[in-house]
């Protein structure tokens, strides 16, 4: 299912790799560092990233802390010791964490309607806060309204984004469904100023970056210097580019953090050990609810939260133009994973924290069991709303597995664990098929396919 909502090109460009010492390694190379030496300098040997940093921490001791690669390609300057990366939609977790701690001081609700706080036209909607943290709001995602990449690159005041949102229809009513939304958590960043009476970067120095030491942690700039900036990169057919310019009045609260692995690893360990948040707002942030007829979400607020191959996992991705971030926690091995790539492509930083998280956990893959359904009631033609676009699958269904087929691909996915109960496996993705629809939920995506006309 993965390969039908998300493709990258590939393009080969030879480049270099250096590492920064790794503080416990002594001279000495683990197997996990070796590892990591294998698998970074092959990507950037090939020009699939252009550099990295990269912070494994385990049981109070980090395991590796190094960087490879450029900060900047035209410069050959290498990625340095605590460079700093674009984290796109870490910053997420930090939007989140900051609604929950404005909650407990009383000065919001989490069931409150957002439009008490920022003026917008729903048409009759009730939208809690709490909705706009979890994506079910319905609300349109700005990244997907075509007419905002001209935007992009402009400055206007925050609000004439959302008089764009006001121009498009609902994806679905609000609680029905769960779509990733960056439109919400621009909201929540208004919500924060709103209540805080402070700037959204400004209340989040006040409130983490300071209290936790997070010197290199700051909202995004385009035209002030920073010590360590990385640069960001992207594919191209002729090989690695330069990212395209985004003007960083939009990605906000949604995206528009900078930060280094040291501090990220700051962040996450206070957020984990009860420093930041009460034991209940910490529940609240990792706790994921449900939609409206009950069905349970992987996405909690602010933080994808599930079981990954048999590994309880709180964490959340980022992308944005020219970088890719993956930060993860695994709770019951203590196990922190942070990665921070200056390149958008096929092998971005959720690639590289899975490659290592499997040198250090047993991976519990999934049991396929014999299926024990009617297979010709479950294929057709199905569709859907989906990220930034409707869906429609052709799905065969046969004893040997799921044949998916997009509108406008060549070729078939093929799905082939199934584990019961109308359910198969891809990955990490639950693909079901339940009330006459199939269910895709991709952890940050809950996404409902109906059948189409001729399909029983």
């Amino acid at each position: 299912m993965k390969n039908i909502l998300l493709l990258f090109p590939m393009v080969l460009l030879l480049v270099g790799v250096a590492c920064k010492q790794s503080p416990t390694s002594s001279g000495t190379t683990t197997s996990v560092e070796a590892y990591a030496d294998s698998i970074f300098q092959a990507a950037v040997d090939s020009a699939e990233i252009a550099g990295a940093s990269v912070l494994v921490y385990r049981n109070g001791e980090a395991l590796l802390d190094k960087a490879y690669g450029y900060a900047s390609l035209e410069l050959q300057a290498l990625v340095p010791q605590d460079g700093v990366f674009e984290i796109g939609s870490v910053t997420k977790q930090f939007t989140a964490a900051a609604i929950l701690k404005l909650a407990s001081e009383g000065k919001l609700s989490l069931q409150d309607d957002f439009t008490d706080y920022v003026p917008m036209d729903t048409d009759g909607r009730q939208i809690s806060v709490n909705a706009l943290l979890d994506h079910t709001s319905g609300i349109p995602s700005y990244t997907e309204i075509p007419e905002f990449w001209d935007l992009s690159m402009e400055t206007h005041p925050r609000d004439s984004l959302l008089k764009l949102v006001e121009t498009k229809e609902f994806l679905f009513e609000p609680g029905q469904r769960m779509i990733y939304n960056n439109t919400a958590y621009f909201i929540l960043g208004l919500i924060i100023e709103k209540v805080s009476e402070q700037t959204y970067e400004a209340y989040l120095e006040e409130a983490f970056f300071k209290p936790l030491g997070m010197d290199q942690t700051h909202y995004c700039t385009t035209t002030e210097i920073k010590p360590n900036k990385v640069y960001g990169y992207s594919y191209s057919e002729e090989g690695l580019q330069q990212k395209a310019f985004l003007n960083h009045t939009w990605p906000y609260a949604a995206g528009s953090l900078c930060s280094t692995t040291a501090d990220l690893l700051k962040w996450m360990k206070a957020l984990h050990e009860g420093k930041i948040l009460s034991p209940n707002e910490y529940e609240l942030l990792t706790t994921p609810e449900t939609l409206n007829n009950g069905a349970p979400l992987r996405y909690a607020k602010g933080l994808s939260v599930f079981e990954q191959y048999g590994n309880p996992y709180i964490g959340h991705g980022g992308g944005i133009n020219g970088f890719l971030s993956n930060t993860r926690y695994y709770p019951e091995a203590d196990l922190y994973v942070i990665c921070l790539v200056n390149t958008t492509g096929p092998k971005g930083a959720g690639y590289f924290a899975n490659e290592l998280s499997w040198q250090l956990l047993e991976k519990q893959e999934y049991e396929t069991v014999p299926v024990d359904m009617d297979l010709e009631a479950i294929s057709g033609t199905f569709s859907g709303v989906v990220r930034g676009r409707v869906l429609e699958l052709s799905v065969e269904a046969t004893p040997d597995g799921l044949l998916a087929k997009a509108k406008g691909d060549k070729e078939a996915d093929t799905i082939q664990t199934y584990i019961g109960n109308a359910t198969w496996m891809d990955g990490n993705d639950i693909v079901k098929f339940q009330d006459g629809n199939w269910i895709i939920d991709q952890v940050s995506g809950y996404y409902v396919l109906e059948p189409t006309e001729g399909t029983p």
